[in-house]
């Protein structure tokens, strides 16, 4: 298992999470967040500019089998791109365990319900 951590612009959220449902992803958690990178941003509200130097973004949080991970990872990466600085980062950790609740199962069996996701 794996977890895959995106962090994209919010104007992208809804294509990522359209595409990332056309692959079979369709749970994963997300919230807003605020960074600092390589984009720096201006903004003139009457005549006067205000120098953003922290950009708003969503982060994605999403635990995958181990054989889903390639797939994820481009779909974030095609949906999500602009092609223009400040796009975003995608990481990708380990997951030692995973166990679901309310009925004790542990390791894959957990993150799906049986028969859904093979």
């Amino acid at each position: 298992m794996k977890k895959i951590e995106a962090i994209i612009r919010k104007t992208k959220f809804e294509d990522v999470k359209d595409a990332l449902t056309e692959v079979g992803i369709d749970f994963f958690s997300f919230w807003e967040m605020r960074g600092v990178g390589q984009a720096r941003e201006e903004r003139a509200y009457r005549g006067v500019v205000y120098d953003t130097s922290t950009i708003e973004r969503l982060m994605l949080s999403i635990i995958v089998r181990d054989k889903n991970v390639d797939k994820t990872v481009a779909c974030i990466m095609e949906a999500g791109r602009t092609g223009e600085i400040g796009d975003g980062k995608i990481f990708v950790e380990p997951i030692e365990k995973a166990y679901r609740i309310r009925t004790g199962e542990s390791g894959n069996d957990a993150l799906y319900i049986k028969g859904i996701e093979e």
